[in-house]
């Protein structure tokens, strides 16, 4: 299949990239190839193409990669075992010794504990900023300010980030724009085409989209993306399996179905937990009353994703999201997000647990805050869920 422009992200989706005649890309269980004589050898290890060995190529996870990178409409793409190897792969090939990162307050735990743990101790330096304000990112930059990283819409408070605002700044810093766009998908944003240098997505979510298997990605030009493989894959080792690289190449087939479905029904819920008396905040992209709504219609495309964030009225928070969480029978108490099954997470003692709860509070979670990653269960039977557990 061509894949140039005149084709819909829906069809590119379910068609995938796939080389020969088979229609769904083969899963290639193999860790080493056959080499031909001393010159066919030699000449693979100086980038002929042929196969060497399962570390630095498979198969199965090119057709993932190239599929992925169709989608995004990037240069390129490179798969890891997991998104925090593709985030701190993209870091470690980054950033050097003694050079500085700008990473927003409000972002995935376990990125802000790799920059403050282990790439710290590398004399990696990082400034946590309110990425919501281009102004304080701008501001935040040093002379050696290599990788400006942000997460929008950002886990778990739904905080938006201007791209192209940002690759602007990051344009005239001489850095490297990272976007991790795990809550979008593909499907509702491509921050390539707003300025953005690399996009990341936890492949373990909505692009697989059964709870099933690991993965991460990264897409981006051809030049950046083979430094990375070349840290993160061949150096470090942070491999995507070949079963795991099928099982994601199919979670793309149905990507555009399953999320069109999970975001109106988060869309939905938004609405009638906004309009709910015992429901004190409520933050999702698609409703007016989100701060950046405006940014969230001109940045994201097709919907506005399928994760919500609220908290239930009362003056103790802490006691009545956990009372609230306690009491749902359908939704399911898991992380994780991307599933057909909605899933409800208490960020504070959970996935960002890590966090001391000074950081949290500049972060934006509340103590009670619980997000919602919808599934494409009947909407009716999610609401009554809900409406039991609120009392």
């Amino acid at each position: 299949m061509s894949t140039d422009d005149e084709w819909s992200f829906e069809t590119l989706a379910a068609h995938g990239v796939s080389d020969g005649e088979a229609l769904q890309p083969p899963i290639h269980l193999t860790t080493a190839y056959r080499f031909d004589d001393a010159a066919d050898a030699a000449a693979r290890f100086q980038g002929s193409g042929g196969e060497i060995y399962q570390r630095w190529r498979n198969p199965s996870v090119v057709a993932f990669e190239r599929s992925l990178a169709v989608l995004e409409g990037a240069e390129a793409a490179v798969a890891f075992g997991s998104g925090m190897g593709a985030i701190a792969s993209v870091i470690g090939a980054t950033v050097g010794a003694g050079e500085h990162v700008v990473a927003p307050l409000s972002v995935y735990a376990e990125t802000a504990k790799v920059l403050r743990g282990p790439f710290a101790r590398l004399g990696v330096r990082t400034t946590f900023v309110d990425a919501t304000d281009p102004a304080a990112v701008a501001a935040a930059i040093e002379p050696d300010t290599r990788l400006i990283t942000i997460e929008t819409p950002a886990n778990p408070v739904l905080a938006l980030t201007d791209i192209a605002a940002l690759a602007e700044v990051a344009r005239a810093a001489g850095a490297t724009l990272l976007v991790d766009s795990t809550f979008a998908t593909p499907y509702h944003q491509r921050p390539l085409a707003h300025g953005a240098d690399l996009v990341v997505h936890s492949a373990t979510k909505a692009i697989s989209g059964h709870g099933d298997v690991l993965g991460g990605v990264v897409a981006g030009d051809a030049e950046r993306i083979e430094a990375i493989r070349d840290h993160g894959v061949r150096a470090m080792g942070a491999v995507l399996a070949p079963q795991a690289a099928y099982s994601l190449s199919r979670g793309l087939r149905t990507l555009a179905l399953r999320m069109e479905r999970a975001s109106a029904n988060a869309a939905e819920l938004a609405r009638r937990l906004e309009n709910d008396p015992r429901v004190s905040l409520v933050r999702y992209p698609g409703l007016a009353s989100h701060p950046q709504h405006a940014l969230a219609a001109r940045q994201m495309d097709r919907g506005f994703g399928a994760m919500v964030a609220f908290e239930v009225a009362g003056t103790e928070p802490l006691e009545a999201g956990r009372r609230l969480y306690d009491r749902l029978g359908l939704i399911v108490r898991a992380v994780s997000l991307g599933d057909t099954h909605t899933l409800v997470t208490h960020p504070a003692s959970t996935t960002h647990a890590s966090m001391s709860p000074e950081q949290r509070v500049a972060a934006g979670i509340g103590e009670g805050l619980l997000r919602l990653a919808v599934g494409i269960e009947s909407v009716e039977d999610l609401w009554r869920d809900l409406d039991r557990a609120l009392g």
